[in-house]
């Protein structure tokens, strides 16, 4: 099976940047493909508790409500320990459904992946 690997480094300050990761993942998912999407650096911020609920763009649905698509169609998600750290924030701060993993699973991921796309 095919897997595609999707990064997200942006965070919360660039709304209109993060959707693209958790549409596509819906969409390789629907593919029959597999999808990870690992976020870092200031992406951890996205996946922090209660910050997607908060972010709308233009007609699109709320933030909140892709990534919970993305994830019950079978996206994994992680995010980076070292960003984590970087920022401040506490590992029992973000959605339950996100692994907080290090730099070795990025690798391992990217390694792995049929394609590899960054946002």
């Amino acid at each position: 099976m095919a897997r595609i690997l999707y990064i997200q480094t942006s965070g919360t300050e660039t709304p209109e940047r993060l959707y693209a990761p958790f549409v596509l993942a819906m969409t390789a998912r629907a593919m029959d493909m597999d999808a990870d999407i690992y976020f870092m650096i200031r992406g951890v911020t996205v996946v922090k508790r209660g910050a997607a609920e908060g972010i709308q763009v233009g007609n699109f649905p709320k933030l909140s409500e892709m990534r919970d698509q993305a994830i019950a169609a079978g996206a994994k998600i992680y995010i980076c320990e070292q960003s984590t750290q970087l920022l401040g924030i506490a590992r029992g701060d973000f959605i339950p459904e996100g692994q907080v993993v290090g730099a070795l699973t990025l690798n391992d991921l990217a390694i792995d992946a049929d394609a590899v796309i960054t946002f």
